[in-house]
């Protein structure tokens, strides 16, 4: 099939975004008295929203509705301070974005990450394209793995959802991608695994980000 669209995870796909969220995250943890986690231990913190994140790094015994609310308004100050300490773009990922812009194919971004957050990275960080949509998690729409924010940017660009391959990098990606009716294509440069991919519907993986053009040539 010949795609006419590319919908791109933000966190663990485009950017690697895990040594500025858990910096601050373990400095918020520390901050409260808890124990902080190693960075690594992020890749499997991070995919599902902040305040998935939260509740997935205090301690069991410590979290209620009150205390993980707490942490997250504290987190996202704290990130809010430091998300571009860090953060840049994968290698190969400028080459490839403007491979996927050089074939005239539209490109937009869906995130699980807060908006607002959302919109400063990438507009700080990819602001040499142009993307027709970017949204992260908003209130009025539920977040991945459910459809509806891929189905709205769908719509929006005026392009059917089966014309468009999703890119991403957990299983909750290609949980979205199957959901939405688009072609999922896992990257295994980010935060997940190979088996994690495929058992979530996963219909190709690229190593690198050179190898995606081949799927809109």
């Amino acid at each position: 099939m010949a795609f006419k669209a590319v919908l791109f995870d933000l966190d663990g796909t485009l950017l690697n975004t895990l040594a500025d969220i858990g910096n601050a995250a373990n400095r918020v943890l520390s901050d409260h008295g808890y124990p902080v986690h190693p960075l690594d231990a992020y890749r499997l913190f991070v995919g599902d929203g902040a305040r998935a994140l939260i509740e997935r790094i205090m301690p069991a015994d410590a979290r209620n509705s009150d205390s993980v609310l707490r942490l997250l308004d504290a987190f996202r100050q704290a990130y809010a301070s430091s998300w571009n300490v860090e953060t840049k773009p994968y290698d190969g990922i400028p080459e490839m974005l403007n491979q996927v812009r050089d074939t005239g194919v539209r490109m937009a971004v869906l995130s699980n990450k807060p908006h607002d957050f959302t919109q400063n990275c990438v507009s700080a960080l990819l602001a040499n394209w142009s993307f027709d949509a970017v949204y992260g998690m908003r209130d009025n729409v539920p977040k991945k793995p459910h459809p509806a924010g891929a189905v709205a940017i769908a719509r929006e660009v005026g392009i059917d959802a089966d014309h468009w391959l999703y890119v991403g990098d957990t299983g909750t990606d290609m949980q979205t991608a199957v959901a939405a009716g688009m072609f999922p294509l896992g990257v295994l440069w980010g935060f997940r695994d190979r088996n994690e991919l495929e058992q979530n519907g996963a219909k190709a993986l690229i190593a690198k980000p050179d190898q995606l053009v081949r799927f809109l040539t």
